[in-house]
C-alpha cells in the first residue's frame, strides 16, 4: 500500500515516520529546509520511547507527480485542511482512504466539502511533538496513539486494513466506536488548554493547580460542552468531569501545540478552537463568555502573528 502523509511537522513526522520506519511504502509532503533535511539526511525522530532515522519512499512538495495513494493522512494545521484536501485531488483513486489527524471539532467535515465523502473518515490522535529543527522531530510526551473511525459508525473492512498499518508501525492505535464523541473529547481539552495556556503563559500543571484559573478551565469545558450537545453530539454527561481529570493527570511543565504558536509569534489554531466555539454559540444561540474572552483578547496577537507571515 502506499501511504502519504501531507504535513510533516509534530503529528505527521512522527506517526509517517513510523510507519516508514517498518518497512511500508510512504511518502511525505515537505517543503522547504524540512524537505531538504530529510531527503539530504532522513527523517530523524527523537523520541521518549526510542530515537530512530528513517527514509520514507519519498520526500517530495510536489504532489502532482506522485502515484495514486491508498491511504492519505492529512496532518497539516486546521485552518490548511480544506487547502490539503484540494492538493491531493490527483493522487485519489477509487478506494482511496483520507483521513484528517490535526486538532479541531470539524476537519472531516471541511475534507468531505471539498471531496466526495466515501473517502474521509474521521480521526484524532494524541500525542506532544514538535519540529525541533529541519529533518528533526521531537516527541516528548504522551504515549501516541491514533484513533479512527467511519463517520457513520459502520464497521467496515477498511478499517480493519488500516488498524493493520498502524499495527505494524508499531503505535497504539483504536477503531472508534462513534469518532465525533471521541474527536469532540479531544477538541474539549485541547481547545480547554490552548487559549488559556496563551493568556496565562503557564503550563498545564501550574494551571491547573491555581484555584482560579483551573475553574476557569473547568467553565471553558462545560462552554464547549454545550456547543457540542447542542450540535446533537451524543457527549457523556460526566465529559466535563472526565477531562477535568484527564488535565490533572497531564505533565505538569507540558503544554499545547497552539499555546505555544501563539506565545512565539506564529499563525495559530486560535480560530478553530476557541473562536469556533464562540462562532457556534452565536449560530445556536448558545452564551460562551469564557471562550469569547479568551478568543478575544488573543485576537491581536493572531492578527499579528498571519501579518508577519504575510
Amino acid at each position: 500500500m502506499h501511504i502519504v502523509v501531507i504535513g510533516v511537522g509534530g503529528v505527521g513526522g512522527y506517526f509517517g515516520g513510523k510507519i516508514a520506519n517498518s518497512g511500508q511504502k510512504v511518502t511525505l509532503i515537505a517543503r522547504g529546509k524540512h524537505l531538504d533535511a530529510i531527503r539530504k539526511n532522513g527523517l530523524q525522530v527523537k523520541s521518549i520511547d526510542g530515537n530512530f532515522v528513517t527514509h520514507p519512499f519519498l520526500v517530495t512538495d510536489n504532489i502532482d507527480t506522485l502515484e495514486k495513494a491508498d491511504l492519505v493522512l492529512i496532518c497539516t494545521k486546521s485552518w490548511q485542511v480544506a487547502e490539503a484536501a484540494k492538493l491531493i485531488m490527483p493522487i485519489l483513486k477509487e478506494n482511496t482512504v483520507v483521513i484528517p489527524l490535526q486538532n479541531g471539532a470539524d476537519n472531516a467535515e471541511k475534507v468531505c466539502a471539498v471531496l466526495d465523502k466515501k473517502y474521509v473518515l474521521g480521526g484524532l490522535c494524541r500525542i506532544y511533538s514538535k519540529i525541533e529543527a529541519p529533518g528533526v522531530i521531537s516527541h516528548f510526551g504522551h504515549s501516541p496513539e491514533v484513533v479512527f473511525g467511519e463517520l457513520d459508525k459502520s464497521k467496515t473492512d477498511r478499517l480493519q486494513n488500516i488498524k493493520e498499518i498502524f499495527d505494524k508501525a508499531g503505535f497504539k492505535n483504536t477503531i472508534s466506536e462513534d469518532i465525533e464523541v471521541d474527536i469532540w473529547s479531544k477538541f474539549m481539552f485541547i481547545a480547554t488548554v490552548s487559549g488559556l495556556g496563551a493568556l496565562t503563559r503557564a503550563t498545564i500543571g501550574e494551571m491547573y493547580e491555581n484555584p482560579d484559573v483551573k475553574e476557569l478551565l473547568e467553565q471553558t469545558a462545560t462552554e464547549i460542552y454545550k456547543i457540542g450537545t447542542g450540535k446533537n453530539i451524543n457527549l457523556p454527561k460526566d465529559l466535563v468531569d472526565r477531562i477535568m481529570v484527564f488535565i490533572s493527570k497531564q505533565p505538569y511543565d507540558s503544554t499545547a501545540s497552539t499555546q505555544r504558536d501563539i506565545i512565539e509569534g506564529r499563525p495559530s489554531e486560535l480560530d478553530n478552537f476557541n473562536g469556533f466555539i464562540v462562532k457556534e454559540g452565536i449560530k445556536l444561540g448558545i452564551s460562551t463568555p469564557i471562550n469569547g474572552f479568551t478568543y478575544r483578547c488573543l485576537q491581536p496577537m493572531e492578527v499579528k502573528a498571519r501579518s508577519a507571515k504575510n
